[in-house]
């Protein structure tokens, strides 16, 4: 799948992204932003070859099977903590998809199999959300047997039409993050499926078990009352 009418998508989103962009193929969009991109930029690529995800795991989406796209912020428009960026995207995701949850911190899952990830990077004064979407995916072109697609899950979509209805999302849901708006946050708790989940979370110096009690104010993790953010887990699974 590709984009087929840019102009059209660009004039739909044009509120929150009056500069959107498609390239057949490309390294890395998170990296092409970082290094040139201005706010209210987005870079849609049909293939990225060089990316990379969360904790610098490699990251490749195969021509035409992922929505993958980078957009820009101006991050000194933000009041306060970051905590709370990784939410906003997954949770953009969720309107868009309402099949899917989320694992903390904003892993997008169908069915507990991953469909997208999200990455994002700091260079202020801006800050470049990067997230790749399976959109339609032969199973062997899966990257683990945790993941799917939408196709897989009997969703089909209209390429150009789910690129709006993602980055419409994406506008509002990242207006709420830098507004403060405690709405998203309400909105998380409702599709984040690891609240009141057994899990297992793996630190950088060691492991804790326990039950999720809650996502606290700034994106941490409550784990029988002690809080664990995004940049000390490692890893996070559930244990039954």
């Amino acid at each position: 799948m590709t984009v087929s009418d840019i102009q059209r998508i660009q004039d739909a989103v044009a509120e929150y992204w009056p500069d959107v962009r498609w390239v057949e193929s490309t390294g890395s969009t998170n990296a092409d932003m970082l290094a040139h991109g201005e706010p209210g930029m987005v870079l849609i690529a049909d293939e990225q070859t060089d990316a990379k995800g969360r904790l610098g795991r490699q990251w490749v989406s195969p021509k035409g099977a992922q929505l993958a796209m980078s957009m820009v912020l101006d991050a000194s428009k933000h009041p306060g903590d970051f905590g709370l960026l990784s939410v906003a995207p997954g949770v953009a995701v969720t309107d868009v998809v309402p099949e899917a949850k989320l694992k903390w911190p904003n892993d997008v899952q169908i069915r507990g199999k991953k469909i997208a990830g999200i990455l994002s990077g700091l260079d202020m004064p801006k800050v470049v959300v990067g997230i790749g979407i399976n959109v339609a995916m032969r199973p062997e072109e899966l990257p683990t047997d945790t993941s799917t697609a939408l196709n897989l899950e009997g969703i089909d979509v209209d390429f150009d039409d789910f690129t709006i209805d993602i980055l419409t999302a994406m506008g509002r849901r990242l207006t709420q993050w830098q507004t403060g708006d405690p709405q998203l946050l309400a909105d998380y708790r409702t599709v984040c499926s690891t609240i009141g989940q057994p899990v297992r979370i793996e630190l950088h110096d060691g492991a804790v078990t326990g039950v999720v009690d809650d996502v606290n104010d700034a994106g941490e993790v409550i784990i029988d009352g002690t809080a664990y953010a995004v940049g000390d887990v490692f890893h996070l699974r559930p244990t039954s």
